[in-house]
């Protein structure tokens, strides 16, 4: 999902003294409360869409075919590009607001971004709820898009910066969990305010959007400015002061000294995006970008978009569909739980791998179940095979929530040179946003054209990104970033052949975003 978490080292694998402090902590769960935001606006609108109340109001050509007996067409009667869009708005302002981020968050801080990123929130919850006609949903859904967009380039970079070093990867991960648990929620918002009578529970369930964007704005008024920003802009004083704050310790002197030398180094790059290109780089954009590609062809944003339509579509009832979404949640939540804990123990590749394997097989066998007993005319699905669909979509979340979910960002965060890294994960950004648009424009659409075929091209793609993780992604585990290229690229079988020593290396560092080349981009 367009989530990320992002664990780096410090210059030479140096270890600074540090504690865990409560400020730290505290900051840290007050700024993850963005991811909470980001999840619930995924999983809302796949629970709300499959209303009848909401689906009247803003689209009554889909509702019309939902309630008419005579339509022959089980698979296609919520393909509708309007009702896609009502979804996919989000993610393109998301795309267009990061490059705005971006700039805010280099320029501005990191706290005043998040807090850019709370207003936008507030603002698209409130013409969500009050919504009375698709023009004023849309854009409310764009605010939410904005949001976002400020968002995911504010709070994991945050997360990174403000963290001491040995707890950075699992507080990382905890944008990611909140996000699961946004989605968590949401489902169990939607299973109740399904029930509401009187046509207003949709608002209901748009509206409560607005406790965690509230949680987030008044975090984003507590926190304090990670000292790496500070630095960036010149604040040399209170960056020192901040810094000695949150480590709990008088000894800052080395960190501090490492961070000025990184703002000063960071400078000397003119053109990140330039030396991104380069050909000795080739091997860290190319798996970059194919696992974001990879991570949405998965179908994880399809059927967490959509659970309870594509329920409701096999013949569970709107009642049952819901209820099944609010499982996946469950499963979603605990899985990622999984994967903070077993990603340093068994390594990326493994758990890659069998994920692969796990949602390979899910896949074909939910294809299988719905080929056989799920026609266009069909309206029901029998108890049993309804149950083994939900737990082969459970069998499979679980395996990308420990996996492609996580890693899909985790990886490109940590391979990435220095002088690279914040324009390596602009690019990572970029795309995975974009074929979450495509995804969330186009499920329902090849749901209707594909039908069940639709989880044998999901399978289809899991295969060849297994086959990819096989061949072409190397191991990092426990690997020091700046390691990186002597123990993985120059040694790999393939990669090898980009890494030219005679080609001219940049200096470290980036001009517009110092820090963040630093520690998390």
């Amino acid at each position: 999902m367009p989530a990320g978490g992002f664990a780096t080292a410090t210059a030479g694998g140096v270890k600074f003294e540090a504690k865990i402090t409560p400020i730290v902590i505290l900051s840290c769960i007050m700024a993850a409360t963005g991811g909470l935001m980001f999840g619930y606006d995924v999983g809302v609108s796949g629970g709300v869409t499959s209303m009848p109340d909401f689906l009247e109001k803003f689209f009554p050509e889909v509702y019309g075919k939902t309630q008419d007996p005579n339509l022959n067409s089980n698979y296609c009667k919520y393909d509708n590009q309007n009702l896609q869009l009502f979804t996919s708005s989000l993610y393109l302002a998301g795309l267009i607001a990061t490059f705005f981020a971006s700039w805010t968050t280099r320029r501005l801080g990191r706290k005043p971004t998040m807090l850019i990123a709370g207003f936008f929130f507030i603002l698209g919850v409130v013409l969500n709820a009050a919504a009375q006609d698709l023009a004023m949903l849309i854009i409310g859904r764009i605010f939410l898009g904005c949001g976002v967009g400020f968002a995911n380039q504010a709070v994991p970079l945050f997360l990174s910066e403000i963290a001491p070093t040995r707890i950075r990867g699992g507080l990382n991960i905890l944008f990611q969990l909140n996000v699961t648990v946004g989605i968590l929620f949401a489902n169990l918002v939607n299973y109740g305010t399904a029930k509401i009578k009187g046509g207003w529970g949709w608002r209901l369930s748009l509206g409560l959007a607005g406790i965690p964007a509230v949680l987030l704005t008044g975090g984003a008024l507590l926190v304090l400015e990670t000292p790496n920003s500070l630095i960036e802009r010149g604040r040399l004083d209170e960056g020192k002061s901040v810094l000695r704050k949150i480590r709990g310790t008088d000894n800052i002197e080395p960190e501090f000294l490492e961070l000025v030398e990184a703002s000063r180094m960071a400078k000397e790059v003119k053109h990140p995006f330039r030396n991104l290109l380069k050909r000795r780089n080739w091997p860290q954009l190319s798996i970059t970008i194919a696992l974001q590609i990879f991570q949405q062809f998965t179908g994880i944003n399809a059927i967490m978009f959509y659970a309870p339509v594509l329920f409701d579509t096999v013949g569970f009832g709107s009642d049952a569909a819901l209820y099944s979404a609010v499982i996946i949640g469950a499963v979603n939540v605990l899985s990622t739980c999984v994967s903070i804990y077993s990603v340093d123990k068994v390594g990326r590749r493994m758990l890659l791998l069998e994920a692969g394997v796990q949602m390979f097989f899910s896949q074909v066998v939910i294809a299988i179940i719905l080929g056989v007993k799920v026609t266009d005319d069909s309206n029901d699905l029998h108890r049993g095979y309804g149950i083994l669909v939900v737990v082969m979509v459970c069998t499979f979340v679980s395996a990308f929530a420990w996996s492609w979910g996580p890693l899909g960002w985790l990886i490109p965060s940590e391979t990435f040179p220095l002088e690279t890294r914040s324009a390596g994960q602009s690019v990572t950004v970029c795309v995975n946003l974009i074929f979450t648009f495509v995804m969330a424009q186009a499920f329902l659409s090849m749901l209707c054209t594909l039908k069940f075929g639709i989880f044998l091209f999901f399978s289809s793609w899991v295969l060849i990104m297994s086959i990819f993780v096989v061949f072409l992604l190397p191991e990092t585990k426990n690997i020091p970033i700046e390691e990186m290229t002597d123990t993985v690229w120059k040694k790999h079988w393939f990669w090898k052949r980009f890494m030219d020593d005679k080609e001219e290396v940049p200096a470290t560092g980036t001009k517009g975003d110092p820090l963040t080349e630093k520690w998390a981009c």
